[in-house]
């Protein structure tokens, strides 16, 4: 009796596991399948603006549909310099926390830092387009003395906001799965805590800081809702520092402010479409360069410990 329990145990068991590896595999290529649904919708509706409207005008530096100007330019440089100033705020301070979260803080104000940083994490879009909207927009425009607070500036302080608990909690948990060992051992050849941190610990989790570091840009490049409530939605080009504290218009924002609006199968309508498309292969191509990056250093590596 007992063997025969055992065995209808272990085939319960390989059944469970069966179940468990095919719903992964459906999971897994229902992602891929729908990626690439997205990618052939956004090609079948955006196609058509390389066919009404030449290159000269697309890629023109003003954007004003209700006259046929369908300039990109403005939109792309007004993503990328969102993006960008979000990245160079976000990243230095969320690895600086992470490094003070994982190594530094005591454990009573890791169990209040943590909890925290999750809070930020879900704090929808809307609120904090709002906050910055009331609050830092008017303390912008008076600080700096500039016409409006709806700049490209204040759109970066909020983008990197909403980028910097991603990094704060992907880096934090790269760094904590770092061996003991690794410290123990740096510590007993001499080093200090900082070398440590820096000399060990970083490069040993370096793949994972780095991937840490491209969800907080996917997570800025991706924005919708802030950026439409706090950049001022202008269409133009910047084209120094003294821009960046100008309004300014992103890709996702012209989407979502437009699209409800527009006569479909209109040359509008396609040209919606094409930003869409436009900003789905940028956000591919840096998702790319991150994994390419990554996947350079896990072989670099696998040769060292070989």
């Amino acid at each position: 009796m007992t063997n025969e329990h055992e065995g209808q145990q272990k085939r319960s068991l390989s059944w469970v596991e069966f179940l468990i590896e095919r719903a992964i595999q459906v999971s897994g290529i229902s992602a891929i399948i729908l990626v690439v649904l997205i990618f052939l919708f956004l090609i079948k509706e955006g196609t058509p603006t390389f066919l009404e409207i030449p290159l000269s005008s697309l890629f023109a530096a003003r954007w004003y549909p209700i006259e046929e100007y369908y300039g990109l330019l403005p939109l792309i440089l007004g993503s990328l310099i969102i993006t960008i100033g979000a990245a160079v705020v976000s990243l230095p301070l969320g690895l600086a926390t992470a490094i003070f979260i994982a190594e530094i803080a005591p454990e009573w104000v890791r169990d209040i830092l943590k909890p925290f940083v999750e809070v930020l994490a879900g704090i929808p879009s809307v609120v904090i387009g709002f906050i910055g909207m009331l609050v830092f927009a008017p303390l912008i425009r008076v600080a700096l003395d500039i016409p409006t607070g709806l700049t490209a500036f204040t759109g970066v302080l909020l983008l990197a906001w909403m980028a910097l608990p991603t990094v704060v909690s992907v880096a934090e948990d790269v760094l904590d799965a770092v061996p003991k060992t690794y410290r123990d051992a740096g510590l007993a050849l001499g080093m200090t805590r900082w070398q440590v941190i820096w000399r060990i610990v970083l490069p040993a989790g370096r793949s994972g800081v780095l991937m840490a570091l491209m969800l907080g840009v996917g997570r800025a490049i991706g924005e919708t809702m802030t950026v439409m409530m706090v950049t001022g939605n202008a269409a133009r080009i910047p084209l120094g520092l003294r821009d960046f504290f100008m309004p300014v218009r992103t890709m996702t924002a012209t989407i979502a402010a437009e699209m409800g609006e527009v006569a479909q199968g209109s040359p509008h309508y396609h040209v919606l479409f094409a930003v869409g498309l436009t900003l789905f292969v940028i956000t591919f191509a840096v998702n790319m360069a991150a994994a390419s990056v990554v996947f350079r250093q896990v072989k670099r590596a696998e040769r060292m410990l070989s």
